[in-house]
């Protein structure tokens, strides 16, 4: 048993050589905190997941956990289930080999990249847990769209994750002065990374965000090039890559599975499937910050009702004609304001539906308890 003044959780578990420490797996002080009542149960972070079976990383090297029923039983949302990230905390399975475990349960996080459940249901997707940073990808090819980078900077500025954008396949773009003006309007101060991962332009620079202990996910569409970036970035092949049609330049779904993979100096990254939706998972403050250039003119309009268009006395017009504000800025933060506004609607459906639900549970519980004979 450790020292109970040590920090480090119990290591009774230990029967393997150890190839990781906490810190190198991005163990922080908020985990720590959450430990100091639970030393008995050994953390580990969640690597891959595979089906029902989640791939672990350790300080007893690699384990192979298992969720309980009775903690899918307790949830009332997907994202509230382990995801690749995540810092879980197990105890070894019973009747089984020493690298299996049971999963006890899930740590708070830290941070959390999430957006809207593709498809019609309402819920949250948790695609990366506990991240440091996030590498948005785009094509500087057909693929390349700011719209789409600016809902990227939305959910990463969410996740409490800092954002670096990353321009890939400078070596075909015949435009890149010109792509970059783009990206800086919506940018806001954001890091933005010019490369080519055929060439490894600038793929140096990327190494020198991921310091010993960060985590990074790469988020972006198929065919942008995140496999090559995080293979190159490794050192090795880890990751399959594919052809890109020359058409559209789409590219085929050659990563299937979100992946936590560690790097020689220390830093963690995460590789992720091509996102084809982008729905907004987040909330009114993160537009505004969002849209902090776009908010500076709102309350100087003349009617507090202005909806920015013909209205006289409109800041957000003159502001634009004056050249002090892009067009396309305002048109993308009345479309955000739209969803925002569906999207609170159908959040604050979901959680009356809920709340209702634990009513329901509470209900039936306190019913079926034994009365108490005098």
């Amino acid at each position: 048993m450790n020292n109970p003044s040590d920090d480090s959780p119990d290591t009774s578990l230990d029967t393997t050589p150890r190839l990781y420490t906490l810190q190198s797996l991005g163990w922080k002080p908020f985990f720590q905190q959450q430990l100091d009542s639970e030393k008995h149960l050994l953390p580990a972070r969640v690597s891959r997941q595979d089906l029902n079976r989640y791939h672990l990383l350790s300080e007893n090297g690699p384990l192979i956990g298992i969720l309980p029923g009775r903690i899918r039983k307790e949830i009332s949302s997907k994202a509230e289930l382990p995801t690749v990230g995540d810092w879980v905390l197990v105890t070894p399975a019973v009747d089984s080999d020493e690298s299996q475990v049971v999963i006890q349960k899930t740590l708070d996080r830290a941070s959390k990249f999430s957006r809207k459940e593709a498809g019609e249901k309402f819920d949250e997707q948790v695609v990366a847990a506990n991240i440091d940073m996030v590498f948005i990808v785009t094509g500087l090819d057909e693929n390349f769209n700011v719209a789409r980078i600016e809902r990227y900077l939305v959910l990463t500025w969410n996740s409490g994750a800092l954002p670096v954008i990353v321009l890939n396949k400078t070596d075909i773009c015949t435009d890149l002065d010109k792509k970059l003006s783009e990206v800086e309007e919506i940018a806001r101060g954001t890091p933005i990374c010019p490369v080519s991962a055929l060439t490894n332009r600038g793929l140096e620079n990327l190494k020198n965000y991921i310091e010993p202990g960060c985590t990074a996910a790469v988020l972006g569409s198929s065919g942008v090039g995140k496999s090559t970036i995080i293979n190159n970035i490794l050192g090795f092949d880890h990751f399959k890559t594919g052809e890109v049609r020359q058409t559209d330049s789409k590219g085929r779904h050659t990563t299937t599975h979100r992946e936590l993979c560690l790097l020689d100096n220390g830093g963690l990254v995460i590789d992720t499937p091509g996102m084809r939706e982008i729905q907004i998972w987040a909330d009114e403050d993160t537009m505004k910050a969002t849209f902090e250039d776009v908010e500076a003119y709102i309350g100087q309009c003349k009617f507090t009702d202005c909806q920015h268009e013909t209205e006289p006395g409109c800041a957000l017009q003159r502001a634009i004609a004056d050249g002090q504000l892009d067009a396309e800025r305002l048109d993308s933060y009345q479309k955000f304001g739209q969803e925002m506004a569906e999207f609170n609607a159908r959040f604050n459906a979901k959680l009356k539906s809920e709340r209702k639900l634990e009513r329901k549970k509470f209900t039936r519980s306190t019913k079926n308890r034994p009365t108490k004979r005098k």
